[in-house]
């Protein structure tokens, strides 16, 4: 799991905290039912009514990811490769099927399921880039949803604060109550603000990271099984697979690992 965002929501939201004690404010005067329940509700509504039933389906089954970050680094789907290579090379694409159990994702263990079955390399592309444009276009889906709830929000808090700035002109009579109204109105563009830019618009731009880390490991399969079925060399493949994913390469690793070790003597 990765706690990025637990930790940056709750950095977020505690930096707001201490602002208002140091402030003096009150928490009760910003923790009002009435616009809360506004721009929350209205800002969910209006996003399912910009997208399909499916989509905000989607949207919300997306969060689960969200929360637990991607499956795994590009980089870390080399080793595996490397050794389908290695395996291939010296007892044929059939032995492949008996990694089948081990392969650390479905999409990998689709695409070694194939290469064992003697899929015809053309017909092999076009399965994994199906696969990898079906998968973006889902997680694409997901964080589109989650920003334009980000995009909503403000608005719909602007409107909150219109209607109950309308409510405080039908009590001009009553002086002594105007600024507590006032200030009230106010915080459903606080709410606006706050939930596009402390939840919406951040986890819309994680789905969309973890989309983009997703594709990159898919990429990296995709690009890896072809090579495996033209016969690529394993330290070849290799090379181009860190080449790919910016990974630095395992010679340099075992190398900058060893040096600590052999100051230490």
């Amino acid at each position: 799991m990765d706690p990025a965002f637990v930790i940056g929501v709750v950095l977020a939201f505690g930096a707001l905290v201490a602002m208002i004690t140091m402030e003096g404010a009150s928490f009760e005067a910003l923790l009002i039912p009435a616009p809360m329940i506004l721009v929350l509700g209205s800002t969910i509504g209006v996003g399912i009514a910009s997208h399909t039933l499916r989509d905000t389906i989607q949207a919300v089954k997306s969060l689960g990811r969200m929360v637990r970050g991607p499956q795994s680094t590009p980089e870390a789907v080399i080793p595996f490769l490397v050794g389908y290579a290695e395996k291939a090379r010296g007892e044929g694409l059939l032995a492949l099927e008996q990694e089948l159990d081990d392969a650390p994702d479905p999409f990998t263990r689709k695409a070694l399921q194939a290469l064992a079955d003697g899929t015809d390399a053309e017909d092999l592309r076009t399965v994994m880039d199906d696969e990898i444009v079906a998968t973006s276009s889902r997680n694409r889906v997901a964080s589109k949803f989650f920003g334009s709830l980000g995009g909503y929000a403000p608005t719909i808090g602007i409107v909150g604060t219109v209607v109950s700035l309308t409510h405080v002109l039908e009590k001009l009579d009553e002086p002594d109550h105007l600024g507590p109204m006032i200030a009230a109105a106010f915080v459903a563009t606080l709410w606006g603000l706050l939930s596009a830019n402390f939840i919406w618009n951040p986890i819309a731009g994680r789905l969309g990271r973890i989309a983009a880390v997703e594709t990159e490991r898919m990429t990296l399969v995709s690009e890896g099984m072809l090579a495996i079925q033209a016969g690529s060399a394993p330290h070849l493949l290799q090379e181009r697979l860190e080449a790919m994913s910016g990974a630095a390469p395992a010679a340099k690793k075992q190398k900058k690992d060893a040096e600590p070790a052999e100051g230490a003597r």
